[in-house]
C-alpha cells in the first residue's frame, strides 16, 4: 500500500512539474508519435492446385529506419492445418499468416518473405491481402503502398503487386 502511495505522489509531482507534457513550444506528436516510415511491400502470388505461393520484398521510404515491422497475409480460402513456414512467420488464423520484416533501414529493402501455403482445399481462385500489422512503432502516413489486394487464380500463373 506504502510504494502505491509513493508512486501516485512521484508521478502527480511529474505532472504538476510539466514532465512528459508537450509544452507551447514543443509540436503535438513530434516526440509522441514515434518515428516516421514509410513501409510497402512488393511482390507476386501464384495459386497451382491447392498451393499457394507468396513471394515479397518489404521496403521503407523513411524518413527514420525500423528495427522491424510485421506483415500481414489474409486469405479468403482456408489454410490446411499443417503449414511449414519460413523462419520468422506464424499462422495467426484459419486464413492469416504473418511474418515479421527484419531491421528496414532507410530507403532500403527488409528481408526477403516467400511463403508455399497450403490450402485446406483446391479452389479456382483467393484473393491475397498483404499489409502492415505491426509497423515497429512507427507513424505511416501513406497507406496506400502498403496494403495490396491481389486475385490469384488456379492457373500457376504469378500475379504481381
Amino acid at each position: 500500500m506504502r510504494r502505491v502511495a509513493v508512486r501516485s505522489v512521484v508521478v502527480a509531482g511529474l505532472l504538476a512539474l510539466g514532465a512528459g507534457v508537450p509544452g507551447p513550444a514543443q509540436a503535438w506528436g513530434s516526440e509522441w508519435a514515434g518515428p516516421e516510415a514509410d513501409v510497402s511491400y512488393h511482390g507476386r502470388v501464384a495459386l497451382s492446385g491447392s498451393q499457394l505461393r507468396v513471394w515479397l520484398v518489404p521496403e521503407n521510404d523513411g524518413p527514420a529506419a525500423l528495427a522491424n515491422a510485421t506483415l500481414r497475409v489474409r486469405l479468403s480460402a482456408d489454410l490446411a492445418d499443417r503449414q511449414q513456414l519460413a523462419e520468422g512467420c506464424a499462422r495467426a488464423g484459419l486464413r492469416e499468416v504473418v511474418c515479421e520484416t527484419g531491421p528496414l533501414p532507410l530507403h532500403g529493402r527488409g528481408r526477403h518473405v516467400g511463403l508455399a501455403l497450403e490450402l485446406r482445399e483446391r479452389v479456382p481462385e483467393v484473393v491475397v491481402q498483404v499489409d502492415t500489422w505491426w509497423n515497429g512503432g512507427a507513424t505511416d502516413r501513406n497507406h496506400a503502398n502498403d496494403d495490396h489486394v491481389v486475385l490469384a487464380l488456379d492457373t500457376g500463373d504469378a500475379y504481381a503487386f
